[in-house]
């Protein structure tokens, strides 16, 4: 973990500017990003890749695409399509993952103190039950999650200063993943058979420095998920049970950086949880991430 940090602080020492990334949860960190008002574009396409670490070794490489359009000062909207492959003790598997949709509203876009307000919904492209050799699989090696989510945030600005605060709740649960720790020959992984998932809140703090004119910008932010209340999942004997320990605290660190040239931007983010649940059953914890995108402006 020393040796993370260190690469994580060399690395970012000459980057900037925040996207969102290696954040460990649902979606609820993409949602209430901030969306850039002043850079005169009203088109953006992002296309980024993040890598990383998680239970019991498992290994991630999960690509995305989104647009985001700025119809006025005070209106954009977007989309981000994702995906995830996943390499392990199981083997290896990977799939479309989620649609997020999401609007975005600043009353007041040129104040001091600038308020906006983000809504959106996570739409999944299965339901958590993609499998190896007919083999289930556990949620960690899964794509979606399987839920169709609303998602939405307060964002405030000041100075150098940006504050979030955002709700994920579950609409609709199409989950049909049928993996049960029992007969999969490791304890490494709870049962998830016809998983459902409590909400998430979240609150985030980030700072940014501008360097080099703003063509630079470094973001350490503070990322604090709390789930509230303890997942379940269908027993062998067709009855639910809670997951003890799937619910409480998670908070990440995560330094973001990005090089703006204009019309296009290129970024590199690292992140890693201080704080985990106990339990992870949903299979979203990260030892760490690390990701690059490039961001084209029209």
């Amino acid at each position: 973990m020393k040796k993370a940090v260190i690469y994580t602080v060399l690395v970012f020492m000459g980057f900037t500017r925040f996207f969102a990334q290696g954040c460990s949860d649902a979606g609820i960190c993409s949602i209430s990003a901030h969306v850039d008002t002043a850079s005169g574009f009203k088109n953006e396409i992002e296309v980024a890749a993040v890598v990383g670490a998680g239970e019991s070794d498992t290994r991630y490489f999960s690509p995305y695409v989104s647009y985001t359009r700025q119809f006025n000062d005070r209106w954009s909207s977007g989309v981000r399509i994702t995906s995830s492959f996943a390499e392990g003790g199981f083997g290896k598997r990977g799939s479309l993952g989620d649609a997020y949709l999401r609007a975005n509203f600043t009353p007041r876009p040129f104040a001091t103190r600038r308020w906006s307000y983000s809504a959106g919904v996570k739409i999944p492209f299965n339901r958590a039950n993609l499998k190896i050799n007919e083999h289930p699989l556990p949620l960690d090696y899964q794509s979606s999650l399987g839920t169709i989510d609303f998602l939405g945030s307060v964002n405030f600005s000041y100075s150098h200063w940006d504050f979030n605060a955002a709700l994920q709740v579950v609409m609709f649960n199409i989950n049909a993943n049928s993996f049960f720790a029992e007969y999969s020959g490791t304890d490494a992984f709870p049962s998830t058979n016809l998983f459902r998932r409590r909400p998430d809140a979240l609150l985030r703090g980030t700072y940014t420095i501008s360097l080099a004119q703003k063509r630079f910008l470094l973001k350490p932010n503070l990322l604090v998920i709390y789930h509230l209340g303890e997942d379940s999942f269908e027993n062998i004997y067709g009855s639910r049970e809670a997951i003890p320990g799937s619910d409480g605290l998670t908070i990440n660190g995560n330094l973001v950086g990005v090089f703006d040239f204009g019309r296009g931007s290129i970024s590199l983010s690292a992140a890693a949880p201080f704080v985990v649940r106990d339990v992870r059953p949903d299979g979203l914890t990260r030892e760490f991430t690390l990701a690059i995108g490039y961001t084209g402006k029209f």
